[in-house]
């Protein structure tokens, strides 16, 4: 990860989601510059959350107000600022 941009922590992330979907979900807060769904290491399976990193803060604190709660294919999200 770059450092440069503002992550965002999304828990309860749906299983069959793609970093793809992921990004055009969020894309509404701010402009998405990486999106990271992170793996099991030994199945490779995703483990049900994720990081978004935004270009600017402002997108990252109105992606956490917007989708906190909100359902996202079937699933009500946490999202929270990402602690370093």
């Amino acid at each position: 990860m770059s450092g440069s941009g503002f992550s965002v922590y999304v828990g309860n992330a749906p299983y069959q989601t793609t970093e793809q979907e992921m990004g055009d979900f969020f894309a509404t807060a701010g402009e998405v510059t990486n999106v990271r769904i992170v793996l099991d290491r030994e199945t490779g399976r995703p483990r049900g959350f994720a990081f978004v990193e935004f270009a600017e803060e402002a997108g990252a604190n109105r992606a956490v107000e917007q989708f906190n709660g909100t359902d996202f294919n079937g699933r009500s999200l946490r999202v929270n600022l990402a602690t370093r």
